[in-house]
């Protein structure tokens, strides 16, 4: 069976941020992608559209909150961003600004190497 999606990730922010977590966060993290990848729809507890074609991947446990911000590129892929420990309710401001400026280098170095092949 064919994944229905596929995760992919920019640079190094996402995984910075993912070997400085806890080992139960990160198998926890490791189950949500799993769902991403094999669930049509996956449920809005784990992922949630935020602004502007930016998707957050939504992880709970032990009653800390992690957020990694991540887009769609060509249907079925999506590119994961940073991740950040969230201390309020609300999703931070600079953080959707630094997933869209990502976003944009990512598109940015994608049509360079296009260009120079």
């Amino acid at each position: 069976m064919d994944n229905i999606r596929i995760l992919e990730v920019y640079k190094n922010y996402f995984w910075d941020f993912y070997a400085k977590l806890p080992q139960q966060v990160r198998e926890k993290f490791d189950y949500v992608f799993n769902i991403m990848v094999t669930v049509e729809k996956v449920p809005i507890k784990f992922f949630k559209h935020l602004e502007d074609g930016i998707y957050e991947i939504r992880i709970e446990r032990d009653s800390n909150i992690y957020r990694i911000f991540s887009f769609f590129d060509e249907g079925r892929l999506v590119i994961l961003l940073h991740g950040v420990q969230k201390k309020r309710q609300k999703t931070a401001r600079k953080e959707i600004e630094k997933a869209k400026k990502l976003r944009q280098d990512y598109y940015n170095e994608k049509r360079k190497t296009k260009n120079d092949q």
